[in-house]
């Protein structure tokens, strides 16, 4: 009879998703992922087959905890106010490995290598904007946003605003607090 594994799978995607998170996919060597999450070569091997499959999964649990977040968040207060307060709560994230979106990151790393991974990244971001879209229509619904605009085209430039807030959070010499404080405000004027 086979052992059974003496760790956790998704604890450890959990892990690796930080790594990657933060140290990208190049900056990350399969030395360190065996290092950080306390695995032999064989057992890496056996439970994630290889580094790539690993970032995939990694990747794919960011999307779906970020997801699953914002629809919590807009259960609890509404989708108008899920969407002003996202930019915030981004920045604010505590004990997040970097400020930049992991997708983001992962396709402009990958995307001049025609990585799979790029690709793999551009679906899940597309995949977020329409979890924004649809939060957008269901504001419109609610009669909190005009019904003259495109709830698609909000989605697109909504999600572009988070990802150069998420890249301007990074750097010292920015105030991403007023950069968020004024993507809610432009929500208001819809």
């Amino acid at each position: 009879m086979p052992r059974k594994p003496e760790y956790d799978r998704d604890d450890l995607i959990a892990q690796a998703r930080d790594i990657f998170w933060r140290q990208g996919w190049a900056g990350t060597s399969l030395k360190d992922l065996e290092r950080e999450l306390k695995l032999k070569p064989g057992s890496f091997y056996a439970a994630f087959g290889s580094k790539d499959a690993l970032y995939g999964l990694a990747l794919d649990r960011y999307a779906q905890e970020g997801v699953a977040r914002l629809r919590a968040l807009a259960d609890r207060v509404g989708p108008l106010e899920a969407l002003k307060a996202q930019p915030r709560l981004v920045i604010e994230a505590s004990g997040a490995p970097a400020k930049a979106c992991m997708l983001a990151k992962t396709y402009a790393e990958l995307q001049a290598k025609d990585h799979e991974l790029a690709g793999r990244a551009g679906v899940l971001m597309s995949e977020m904007k329409a979890c924004f879209a649809e939060l957008f229509r269901q504001a419109q619904e609610a009669g909190d946003i005009a019904l003259s605009h495109d709830p698609n085209r909000l989605a697109t430039r909504y999600q572009s605003d988070l990802l150069g807030l998420r890249l301007s959070a990074e750097r010292s010499d920015v105030d991403a607090h007023e950069i968020a404080a004024d993507i809610a405000a432009d929500i208001d004027h819809l």
